[in-house]
């Protein structure tokens, strides 16, 4: 099992954040479409996850991930900082950003396998279905004595969900402790604040309830503590119990006017807005696609 081959290069991960942002408000921009709110908020992960954390091989793409990490993203919805993670780890050309949501792109609104696009292992989006098929993964890596680990991410109003609360007794039940699923916690839905929407109260009394490990997480976009806290959780693997991490993030997180602002989940910004924003997020060696 390897680290994706640019990991090297990336000196500083901080950098590659701020290039991260940039790419996803230039996707959600050209397109006038998608969901910028989340992806800001989640960036640190993704970048902590892909360049240092989950033992992956880009090139070449085995969709069924034998014998090394997988991810699954429950909360489709955020595919601009999947997108992005994906690239500038090597899985398709970065320019291929390019693309997002056009017509016959493999980069469609909600990652999609129909197309062929490489990191993509399963159709996800339907909110409530990403965290059964990565217990589902998990369980077959146990069944195949396979030493990778699964990682998923699921939002804080995905948790509404109650296909969700079936796949955590099922992964407890059956000892999934080869899995580490992430909630982002921003208490942001399309609707609003999920605390009015339909609160879910106690999440970590719920997963303790459940039988799974649970590490809290209070910056989520602090980038040591995110890289930190995953590692920790790799070390917590083996133990006969599924892991969650309670991930605290802001919505918006990098553009002042998106921050914890439930409008922008799945709002585009307008020409001056875009500028702005992007004045907020210098240019980096990174370079934009």
């Amino acid at each position: 099992m390897t680290h994706p081959p640019h990991s090297e290069t990336v000196l500083d991960l901080g950098t590659l954040c701020e290039q991260m942002r940039r790419d996803i408000l230039r996707m959600v921009y050209d397109v006038q479409s998608g969901h910028p709110g989340g992806s800001l908020g989640c960036v640190e992960y993704f970048a902590s996850l892909f360049f240092g954390v989950m033992n992956h091989s880009p090139q070449p793409f085995d969709p069924d991930g034998l014998n090394q990490d997988v991810f699954v993203l429950s909360n489709g919805h955020i595919s601009p900082v999947y997108y992005s993670a994906l690239a500038r780890s090597g899985y398709f050309p970065i320019s291929e950003l390019a693309t997002f949501r056009r017509l016959n792109s493999r980069l469609q609104g909600h990652p999609a396998t129909h197309e062929g696009l490489p990191g993509i292992r399963i159709a996800t989006g339907s909110l409530g279905q990403g965290v059964s098929v990565a217990v589902g993964v998990a369980m077959a890596k146990k069944l195949n004595g396979d030493g990778g680990k699964v990682f998923a991410l699921a939002g804080d109003g995905e948790m509404q969900e109650g296909q969700i609360w079936e796949a955590l007794m099922f992964a407890a039940h059956n000892n999934a402790d080869n899995l580490i699923l992430t909630v982002d916690v921003n208490f942001k839905q399309i609707d609003g604040d999920t605390r009015r929407v339909l609160n879910t109260n106690d999440l970590h009394a719920k997963f303790m309830s459940f039988n799974w490990q649970v590490i809290d997480l209070f910056d989520g976009n602090d980038l040591k503590q995110v890289k930190t806290t995953l590692q920790t959780a790799l070390q917590q693997t083996g133990k006969r119990r599924p892991i969650v991490i309670l991930m605290r993030t802001v919505m918006g997180c990098g553009v002042d006017y998106m921050r914890n602002d439930h409008n922008w989940h799945g709002k585009a910004p307008n020409a001056e807005l875009f500028e702005r924003a992007m004045g907020q997020l210098p240019e980096t060696p990174y370079g934009d696609y």
